[in-house]
């Protein structure tokens, strides 16, 4: 028997009716994907793939509480069940009582289409994009530039059982686009990367046009040393820096003072002001284009999420209301623990600072700064202050007198996405975009730019 010979939703009750577990929740994901791949204006790749994944959670009482035991394996079929049932059960009497246990979630209406086939991508996804893709390697030719990059589609359909009777589904789609121009030489680079769901609304001509200007600009070359610059983040480089505070805004962290959300003397810098801009960082499971599983799905447990929380239903948060820090994310165990309230970590993250200039318009306004392309190869060097260091990549630019006059060498940067929001003087209109960084792991972002005046650029990289 083929994976795929069974539905998802019966391998769930399989797996739950083979449970001797007192508690069992069950997670199959099925997964599809599609890809294109080109280099040098000519399309090099291209695939589908299927397959499915499957989580067994087993829970089990004791004198001293309650364990548990999660396996996943991917390809299973028929005669696995069992023994996957019976590994994760295993490994709940092995592991000994959970700090995170509470009872298993009950009582939430069962989705409408836990039964239906899971939903699929195919190439046809697409049918629209290619072409314009092949529009976009033409021009490029034609303007002495060549083209590098992929586009990636991806559709999870996942399905949650539990012993307790949740019977919960959901269909995630995922797409990337990422564009790279070069000159010939490789000297001159600039990179344009899109999140969308279904590919219709992506055009990458435009894109190659943009790229086109970027590398015009990088036609003059001006050298700047290390130092602080007023500099403009793109929303894609403020994704990044904010996707990074929001794994990292954990209550149970703060409240024992490990994180820069921890306040000095004890407790957390919920109610502090972190900016004096009208920022709100939120997370929403049904905002518009940024769907995502409106219940808290997850294969393990960690500092910001539970296995016994799986099914529980989520819904909008604000993270920063008005610049003022107004949730951690937490558990149920954790929100005990803090004496904070519940507030599950959310697969999207919105900032809305009331900015209504595009990035084009900020950066006439600016009299002499540094307008980024995207950072690469972020790394927490203090989590204490949550000091963040990496690199500029695909251009960096002068922009003196509200004008673009050239491009300047990459830098590494040592800054803190926190301190960063206290210091922005001016934030741009909020957009979808691409985290450059992070986009392997989070996708779902609108943000908007920022201007930081004293950035700082700790050393000059030799990178492209």
């Amino acid at each position: 028997m083929s994976p795929r010979s069974t539905a998802p939703h019966e391998i769930v009750e399989r797996a739950l009716d083979l449970s001797r577990a007192d508690g069992c929740v069950v997670i199959a994901d099925e997964e599809s994907s599609a890809n294109l791949r080109w280099a040098g204006n000519a399309l090099t790749t291209n695939g589908v793939t299927r397959g499915r994944t499957l989580t067994v959670i087993a829970t089990v009482d004791g004198g001293q509480g309650t364990a548990s035991g999660v396996v996943s394996r991917s390809a299973v079929t028929a005669d696995d069940l069992e023994p996957l049932v019976r590994a994760a059960e295993a490994a709940a009497r092995d592991a000994g009582p959970a700090e995170d246990a509470q009872p298993l979630v009950s009582g939430v209406p069962s989705s409408p289409h836990f039964t239906d086939a899971p939903a699929e991508t195919s190439s046809g996804v697409f049918a629209s994009f290619a072409p314009a893709l092949g529009e976009s390697f033409a021009r490029a030719a034609a303007g002495g530039r060549e083209l590098y990059g992929f586009a990636h589609h991806q559709l999870v359909s996942s399905y949650l059982g539990s012993s307790t009777g949740l019977r919960l589904r959901h269909d995630q789609p995922t797409g990337t686009l990422e564009l790279n121009a070069k000159s010939p030489d490789r000297t001159r680079s600039a990179w344009a990367g899109r999140a969308t769901r279904d590919f219709t609304d992506v055009d990458p001509v435009a894109l190659d046009a943009e790229l086109a200007h970027r590398l015009a600009w990088a036609e003059r070359r001006i050298e700047l040393p290390a130092g602080r610059y007023e500099t403009l983040l793109p929303p894609t480089a403020v994704a990044d820096l904010l996707i990074y505070q929001q794994w990292s805004a954990s209550a149970r962290d703060a409240a024992e003072g490990r994180t820069v959300f921890s306040r000095p003397g004890g407790g957390t810098r919920i109610g502090e002001k972190l900016s004096e801009l009208p920022l709100t960082l939120r997370s929403d499971p049904y905002e518009p284009g940024l769907e995502c599983a409106p219940f808290v799905l997850t294969h393990a447990s960690g500092a910001d999420a539970s296995v016994f929380d799986n099914g529980l239903p989520l819904g909008p948060t604000n993270w920063l209301r008005d610049g003022e820090l107004a949730h951690l994310i937490t558990t149920r165990h954790t929100a005990e623990l803090t004496g904070q309230p519940l507030a599950p970590g959310t697969d999207n993250l919105i900032l809305d600072a009331g900015g209504e200039r595009s990035l084009e318009e900020l950066v006439a306004t600016t009299e002499r700064g540094l307008l980024l392309t995207c950072l690469w190869y972020i790394r927490e060097v203090d989590p204490a202050t949550l000091l963040l260091t990496g690199l500029t990549r695909d251009g960096v630019y002068l922009v003196e007198g509200g004008e673009v006059v050239g491009e300047v060498n990459n830098f590494r940067f040592n800054e803190s996405p926190v301190d960063l929001l206290g210091r922005a003087t001016e934030a741009g209109r909020s957009e979808p975009t691409l985290p450059r960084e992070w986009s392997d792991w989070f996708t779902r972002a609108v943000m908007p730019a920022l201007r930081v005046p004293d950035f700082n650029m700790s050393s000059v990289s030799q990178g492209v």
